[in-house]
């Protein structure tokens, strides 16, 4: 057997450096590289005006058998890795103050009791426990993209080729930065960077925006009132 047996090599794309700001690059590197339940990442790099990274994806293939799927969670210790100015940090994030006047409101975070669940029914923060990938591969590597089509659902499904350079798939792969006092809370939450952003990446802090053939986790508290 070979590793491919196991995990998969591929090169993902986080940003296009033509038409995304610095800011969207450093937050869509910071959530991506947080994703680490089942890849583990290598360091981005530059390639034909993209931001790139080397990940080894822990999926197996569907016809390994025994068929166990195992997967290790590493959280962050300490101080926090981040994106920042094009470069992954390890930095101490200091919480944001409460504004001097702000009035009282209620702790509400209306995802911390919701039912969602992922397609491996595990409950809870489903946003942050799945995402899709970019994957580069050229329509020519027909070898490479049967490996990718042949992986164990639903841990790695949703593949579809975009175009002649990549194709889209789902993983499920549970952010690192979810608190393991309750495996729902994220612990960027209210943190900033030392230029004073939010730590926190933007697509976590933006409600879902579903299009007409895209469907929410079952149980989504805030798409469509929760009826999914």
């Amino acid at each position: 057997m070979g590793r491919h047996c196991r995990e998969l090599r591929l090169v993902l794309r986080i940003a296009d450096l033509k038409e995304d700001s610095h800011t969207l690059q450093d937050a869509a590197a910071t959530w991506l590289l947080g994703h680490t339940q089942r890849i583990t990442f290598g360091t981005p790099f530059v390639r034909d005006a993209e931001l790139l990274v080397e990940a080894a994806v822990h999926v197996p293939c569907a016809y390994l058998q025994p068929n166990r799927l195992e997967a290790t969670l590493r959280r962050p210790n300490g101080a926090f890795r981040v994106f920042l100015k094009g470069r992954q940090r390890t930095l101490p994030l200091r919480l944001k103050g409460a504004a001097r006047h702000a009035l009282p409101v209620l702790n509400g975070n209306p995802c911390a009791t919701a039912p969602c669940r992922t397609a491996d029914n595990t409950r809870g923060a489903a946003c942050c426990r799945d995402l899709t990938l970019d994957v580069m591969i050229p329509k020519s590597n027909t070898r490479l993209e049967a490996l990718l089509r042949a992986r164990k659902s639903p841990y790695l499904c949703k593949v579809d080729r975009e175009d002649d350079r990549s194709i889209e798939c789902e993983v499920i792969s549970a952010c690192s930065y979810l608190d393991p006092a309750d495996d729902v809370s994220c612990v960027l939450h209210d943190r900033l960077l030392p230029n004073g952003r939010l730590a926190k990446p933007s697509i976590c802090r933006e409600w879902p925006e579903l299009d007409e053939d895209e469907v929410a986790h079952p149980g989504c508290v805030v798409a469509d009132d929760g009826k999914q």
